[in-house]
């Protein structure tokens, strides 16, 4: 248990931050998902820029790592040029 009050108050935010976290990982997770059932190209092209957008900001607050997130939109690029 903590000791300091300072120490209360970090518990506490880091739980909201976990949540806030989570949850914006799991909204990527569901547009990539999405993404993935996408079968013309017109309609990959179009719902690209947002889905890129999207893995970019969370690299950028370090929700996800930066090579995952290179990563993911490797395998993006990849799912398009397959159509």
């Amino acid at each position: 248990m903590a000791n300091h009050k300072s120490a209360l108050k970090n518990i506490r935010s880091d739980e909201a931050k976990r949540t806030r976290n989570r949850l914006q990982h799991k909204t990527m997770r569901n547009a990539l998902r999405d993404f993935q059932e996408i079968r013309t190209k017109k309609a990959a092209n179009k719902a690209l820029p947002s889905l890129i957008s999207k893995i970019d900001k969370l690299a950028k607050r370090n929700i996800i790592h930066a090579n995952k997130a290179a990563n993911l939109k490797s395998k993006v690029t990849k799912h398009i040029l397959s159509l």
